[in-house]
């Protein structure tokens, strides 16, 4: 199943940030005005997807694996230990993952605001006029400066 289509923990502060269903911010995606703040959001949103994936399997495979209906004698320490080890490296992913997408939505710019048009400030223009320079006295000479 695509990751498209897998909800996440995630996917309501992504919508809300972009304005869109997390469908819809796929297709944008493809298109050619997608910004890099939605294009890594959903990169980050399609590995989430796969983390809590693996969280979910893990967890249900210990809950079979612990369930009252079982013989003790079908417990193994040995693949709990594996489990678990499993589940810790999913769990740390998973919290990258959610990290790294809490910032990107922190620092992104707003999207009202098209990347890569300058700013115009208004800036008031100062009109002056010079008076007439007077003439020079007769006689003066333009002197040179000596060059050490």
């Amino acid at each position: 199943m695509s990751v498209i289509h897998v909800p996440t923990s995630r996917d309501t502060v992504i919508e809300e940030a972009f304005g869109a269903p997390v469908g819809r911010l796929y297709e944008m995606a493809c298109g050619p005005t997608a910004s890099a703040a939605l294009t890594r959001a959903l990169e980050l949103r399609s590995f989430l997807a796969v983390a809590e994936e693996q969280v979910a399997r893990v967890r249900n495979r210990v809950h079979d694996a612990t369930s009252t209906d079982l013989d003790f004698d079908d417990l193994s320490a040995n693949d709990l230990r594996w489990d678990a080890e499993w589940l810790e490296a999913a769990l740390t992913a998973r919290t990258g993952y959610t990290t790294a997408l809490s910032e990107l939505l922190r620092t992104m710019p707003p999207t009202a605001q098209k990347p890569g048009l300058p700013v115009r400030f208004a800036q008031p223009k100062i009109t002056t006029t010079l008076t007439p320079a007077a003439p020079a006295p007769a006689g003066a000479v333009a002197v040179r400066e000596r060059q050490p």
